[in-house]
């Protein structure tokens, strides 16, 4: 029998990092401490100058939001009028767009799909006062804003 000669295969060739693990030199995988904390700080920076705008945005949006639902509960409050000749009284308030009030003959509603009251969107009760105390308007239709019931800083009322 002969012997077959195989061809000599070099060395596949080893890295320079596999070959520092290999010589139990220091590795430079990985990140270090302050590389890490840089990089937090600068999140930390980001965030700190972008939440106020957030937040900002945030507070005209429900501004924005507050003001259209006092033009669609007025736009409501006009069709209730056509129905029954005048617009509710304060005692009746906005709950004689959801239920018929006593002694009413030409109420056609509700009004409103909600079963409730709707809540401005810091989820305050808006006011209805008949007749307004303010001129040149027929009823006053308000919302507290974010301040709340308590405080007349930040009203805002129908047009």
């Amino acid at each position: 029998m002969s012997k077959i000669a195989l061809p000599l295969m070099p060395n596949p060739p080893v890295s320079k990092r596999c070959s520092r693990f290999a010589a139990g030199s220091r590795s430079d995988a990985g990140f270090t401490l302050l590389e890490i904390l840089v990089v937090i700080a600068i999140l930390g920076l980001l965030i700190g100058l972008v939440a106020p705008a957030v937040l900002r945005q945030l507070g005209s949006a429900r501004t924005s939001v507050v003001k259209q639902s006092i033009e669609r509960i007025g736009s409501v409050l006009d069709l209730y009028k056509l129905d029954v000749g005048s617009y509710p009284t304060t005692e009746q308030g906005l709950k004689a767009l959801i239920a018929k009030p006593s002694g009413m003959t030409a109420w056609n509603g509700p009004y409103l799909k909600a079963t409730d009251v709707p809540a401005d969107p810091w989820s305050h009760p808006y006011s209805y006062r008949n007749p307004s105390t303010r001129p040149a308007h027929d009823y006053d239709l308000c919302s507290s804003g974010p301040s709340g019931p308590s405080s007349q800083d930040g009203t805002i009322c129908n047009p």
